[in-house]
């Protein structure tokens, strides 16, 4: 009688393991699905290729006024930074040297990226405050003191922002290189005592590099 009860016990404890299992519920009741209004409020990014662009336009001289009332006072008038918030304009030519100047005009490759970080960071504390008009006209403004436009007329709009041609568009290029040795010849990764190759050449010399501000005067880090 034993006998016959643990096979019974192993042919449902198998049948069991056999059969398919349950599906994970789909719905928690948790939450709700989110409106095209939210959606939208997060879809703002734009792309190279100006998907995301929203319609719209601006000029250099409108871009001039919007630049001098909410942007001058961190960036300077003309891009040239303020204490140590970003430069904006100049450092053309300067990325071979020991000390390169990344601006907009010197080092970012696409036009989308200063339209999307404008809109959603800036001004800073009061991101996504801007109209799709005034951030047009802002980067017009940047266009023009990078001497990407020379033309004080000049309209950026969503009908030619893709024909804009960053100076710098052609410094990045894709690494094709495989992100580990271990990926790339199928070796298992060391975990203890690994051998390192690593050799120290230099150290930073400017650590000093936050902004003044008036609780923190010297810009350090305690």
């Amino acid at each position: 009688m034993l006998k016959s009860l643990k096979t019974i016990t192993v042919l449902m404890v198998a049948l069991a393991m056999a059969a398919p299992a349950p599906a994970i519920a789909q719905n928690f009741g948790l939450g709700r699905t989110a409106t095209s209004d939210e959606i939208a409020a997060w879809n703002i990014d734009v792309r190279p290729d100006g998907a995301g662009l929203p319609i719209g336009s601006g000029s250099v001289t409108d871009g001039e006024e919007v630049f001098a009332n909410l942007c001058a006072a961190c960036h300077g008038d003309f891009g040239e930074g303020v204490d140590r918030w970003p430069v904006l304009a100049g450092g053309a030519d300067s990325l071979a040297e020991e000390r390169p100047e990344k601006t907009i005009g010197s080092y970012w490759p696409y036009l989308s990226t200063v339209y999307d970080y404008i809109y959603r960071a800036m001004p800073f504390g009061e991101a996504q405050s801007l109209q799709p008009d005034e951030v047009y006209a802002i980067v017009a403004y940047l266009l023009y003191m990078n001497d990407v436009v020379t033309d004080e007329d000049f309209v950026l709009s969503s009908d030619n922002f893709t024909d804009i041609e960053m100076p710098n568009a052609g410094g990045f290029v894709d690494d094709p290189r495989p992100d580990t040795k271990v990926l790339a010849e199928g070796e298992e990764p060391c975990m203890t005592a690994c051998k390192s190759d690593v050799e120290i050449t230099s150290v930073a010399s400017v650590l000093d590099v936050t902004p003044d501000d008036e609780s923190n005067p010297s810009g350090s880090i305690d």
